[in-house]
């Protein structure tokens, strides 16, 4: 079962550090320690960040800040069954 305030809370230390805003995911690429290979895992899920972009739906860019990032990815991994 995915803990999902564990997941977020992944998702916002994994990509915090990109110089917001970002307009498009090859923006977030610099702030992961290895890169779009980046692992995210919860429970039984683990996503790479490249994964992210494809099972979420892709997200709304442009982002001012990781919260609204992060509320994107997990809204759009729920929508799309993944959590």
């Amino acid at each position: 079962m995915v803990d999902k305030d564990d997941l977020r809370q992944q998702l916002i230390d994994g990509f915090e550090g990109a110089d917001y805003p970002v307009n498009s995911p090859m923006d977030l690429v610099p702030a992961l320690p290895n890169g779009p290979s980046t692992t995210f895992e919860s429970g039984d899920v683990s996503f790479t960040a490249m994964e992210l972009n494809q099972k979420g739906g892709g997200g709304d860019f442009p982002y001012d800040d990781v919260e609204t990032l992060v509320d994107d990815i997990i809204e759009g991994l729920e929508d799309e069954g993944h959590i």
